[in-house]
């Protein structure tokens, strides 16, 4: 009762700030824009905001936030108790890093793994037909003892052909697959295997991942605010509900003997989430551990950016609505949890983004004399909310001073996540579904892609 009390207090003088900013907020809007837009059409101007976003990407991740974070004491007796489980048993974990041109970010990351709390392991890379220096660099790591097995492929296979082969090398119960420019926390590896001794019907988990270059500039930096709100706090919430559906390549975890089961990782784009859901239908759980932290970099140019999301976007055509499309059919092994997992991305993802179109589309036709004070007011509202937003990701963070920093970029995260990535994923959406354009993105080998059409054929 003496740990509850403090939170209650904290919780009810967070309710009260919320409703006091939210009538002033209401007060400063009507007064610059009563002559235009009266507050009762407020609801119909902003139907897609109040009634499409705002229940799942505030009001959910409030509530289920602050039940996280409440239940950190309960969750840290559990991680004890499966810590002890875990050095106790001290089972071999293999590394498994695929990559190509990465030798440059190689070093780094086998520092960041000598320094890792968890020392049981062995260090897999796989060089997926590099045509840079990197068999130089690894060849002398693998030399110098640094890595365990360098294994080159010299006809590029692609990044899930990379991963397989590498499988086959592998002799620990888990595999952790990263992405070589990746670094981690000193106890991420150890992190990220607890959730296997906490409930033994786990067979993967996916890392947390952030940004390590969000200095650089705003492009990356927006990127680094994005990650910690739909990275952070969205697989927060989606572990929680159990409709956890993407483990990142950047960083994962998987029982071993499971990949066996499931034929390990599909060729073609957007593996991390294929996998994902294979392991889902499988009738296994997979859980999202927020305090294993792995940093990455990310592109440093809106075009590199662009091409990234868009190829992501084409995955989740390509993958959940396409080759998984059995989850969302009754059938002998439908699970409800695994219907509401992929109906959760394709709604709010796909769905929700032509949604946003048309909505756009009407506030142009409809409100054609008044669309600035329109979109300026909406800028408001959504600057509140990222607000908001930003006070969950305070209070789910393991480090929240280090990015407190971010807030500065709050202004600008409206227009980022509100119109770049909501244009980026409809192009990538739109071109997947009539063109099939995932099956000729040269991220992935022409031969590997030819082969992959036959998951529509």
């Amino acid at each position: 009762m003496e740990l509850l009390h403090p939170i209650i207090q904290y919780i009810s003088s967070g309710f009260t700030w919320f409703v006091n900013h939210a009538m002033n907020l209401y007060y400063d809007i009507e007064m610059c824009f009563s002559r235009n837009v009266s507050m009762d059409t407020l609801l119909t101007i902003y139907w897609f905001l109040f009634l499409v976003e705002f229940p799942r990407y505030y009001l959910l991740e409030i509530f289920l936030s602050i039940r996280y974070a409440v239940l950190k004491p309960f969750r840290r007796k559990l991680d004890n108790k499966a810590r002890i489980v875990l050095y106790s048993e001290n089972p071999l974990v293999s590394i498994l890093v695929p990559g190509k041109n990465e030798g440059k970010h190689i070093y780094k990351l086998i520092m960041s793994l000598k320094e890792q709390t968890y020392t049981n392991y062995e260090i897999i890379v796989v060089d997926d037909g590099s045509d840079d220096t990197t068999p130089y660099i690894c060849s002398n790591l693998e030399a110098n003892g640094f890595i365990d097995r360098y294994v080159r492929i010299n006809d590029r296979a692609g990044k899930a052909g990379a991963a397989n082969l590498g499988a086959q090398f592998a002799r620990g119960k888990y595999i952790v697959h990263l992405d070589a420019d990746s670094s981690l926390d000193r106890d991420a590896i150890e992190k990220i295997l607890l959730p296997f001794y906490v409930d033994n019907k786990v067979k993967a988990v996916g890392g947390c991942v952030k940004v390590r270059n969000s200095k650089q500039n705003i492009c990356t930096s927006l990127q680094a605010l994005e990650y910690l709100k739909t990275i952070m706090v969205g697989r927060i919430v989606t572990s929680e509900m159990g409709i956890y559906h993407i483990i990142s390549g950047a960083f994962g975890a998987f029982e071993r003997e499971t990949l066996e089961k499931i034929g390990y990782w599909d060729i073609g784009p957007g593996l991390d989430g294929d996998i994902t859901q294979k392991i889902r239908k499988a009738g296994y759980k997979v859980k999202f551990a927020n305090e294993a932290v792995c940093m990455t970099n990310v592109p440093s140019s809106w075009y590199r950016l662009y091409v990234q999301r868009r190829r992501w976007s084409r995955s989740l055509v390509r993958f959940r609505i396409r080759k998984h499309k059995d989850i969302l059919l009754p059938n002998r092994n439908f699970r409800v949890l695994n219907w509401l997992s992929n109906m959760e991305s394709i709604f709010y993802d796909c769905i929700c983004n032509y949604m946003w179109f048309y909505y756009l589309i009407g506030l142009l036709f409809t409100y054609t004399d008044r669309l600035l004070e329109i979109l300026v007011m909406g800028w408001l509202i959504r600057l509140f909310f990222a607000f908001i937003a930003f006070g969950v990701i305070m209070l789910v963070t393991e480090r929240p001073k280090e990015e407190f920093r971010m807030i500065k970029y709050l202004p600008l995260s409206t227009f980022y996540t509100g119109y770049f990535l909501r244009v980026t994923r409809l192009i990538g959406y739109t071109t997947e579904f009539f063109f099939f354009n995932s099956y000729r993105d040269k991220w992935n080998p022409r031969k590997t892609s030819i082969w992959a059409q036959a998951e529509v054929n």
